[in-house]
């Protein structure tokens, strides 16, 4: 086919002239280190969506939350955010809160409950608080559970890739047992799992994926229900660390898209030589 000169483009193209094209932010330096990245950050201004079993707000370690909702089902099955706080009937939640607000103080923790007691629940709920959370802003998704569902994959691939066009890092755990399970599968998530050291900004870069990330994840002191604390291990605990580095990232560069940020996180890791 030829293209004539007066012809329009393509749908999704952009003409050389467009102010968007001469406006762009002119992206990261050459020397990336973590003081560029979030020297002085505290996470103020990010908006962090827990999407998990709740967050007990009133937990020392939790230091409040800024939103609250939980995805219930009307009569006819269909999925509603609801803007009330239910609080945490399984821990998990406010484990994933207490670390996030451990590393980045100012950040907004905004509570989307979509599992119950146990933390069981259904991949529906998932989808739809992920939604909920990149629809109403939420710059960084805390996603310490998956689904091994074949029907959900589909869904939550869409939502994945949803976030990540619009500017949302969804920082994804891997599944604690060898089980294919989504979305830290996809390419558009952050994919966590565990090491076993001490340090809560030590995170190393997998050079053999679908794992992107491994970050602190084993023996981690983490906010539980009643107010109490416990020691916890698993991928969900290495999660809510990196999800913590990219609140820190954000609040000092707000406009990086989740390309910038994964190259971020690649370049300040501990054995790519440039995390000092």
């Amino acid at each position: 086919m030829t293209v004539t000169l007066d012809e329009e483009l393509p749908a999704w193209s952009m003409r050389r002239d467009d102010p968007r094209a001469k406006t762009l932010h002119p992206g990261l330096p050459a020397g990336i280190d973590r003081e560029w990245a979030w020297g002085g950050s505290t996470g103020e201004g990010v908006a962090v969506a827990v999407v998990d079993s709740g967050i007990d707000a009133e937990h020392e370690l939790v230091g409040g939350v800024a939103r609250a909702v939980h995805v219930q089902f009307d009569p006819d099955g269909e999925p509603d955010v609801v803007e009330e706080s239910i609080g945490d009937r399984a821990g998990h939640g406010t484990a994933c809160a207490g670390i996030i607000r451990s590393l980045a103080p100012g950040c907004e923790l905004w509570d989307v409950c979509v599992l119950g007691a146990q933390a069981k629940g259904n991949y529906v709920a998932l989808v739809e608080g992920v939604a909920w959370a990149v629809e109403q802003g939420c710059r960084v998704v805390n996603l310490s559970l998956s689904s091994s569902k074949a029907e959900a994959a589909e869904l939550l691939h869409r939502v994945s890739d949803d976030a990540y066009f619009r500017g949302a890092v969804i920082v994804a755990s891997a599944h604690n047992l060898e089980i294919r399970s989504y979305p830290w599968r996809f390419s558009s998530v952050v994919s966590v799992a565990s090491h076993e050291g001490g340090d809560p900004l030590e995170y190393l870069v997998n050079p053999d994926p679908p794992v992107e990330l491994f970050a602190r994840g084993m023996n981690v002191e983490v906010a539980w229900l009643g107010g109490s604390r416990i020691v916890a291990a698993g991928n969900s605990f290495a999660t809510a660390h990196v999800s913590g580095v990219c609140a820190l990232i954000l609040g000092k560069h707000p406009e990086l898209t989740p390309f910038q940020v994964k190259s971020v996180l690649y370049a300040t890791a501990a054995n790519t030589g440039a995390a000092a």
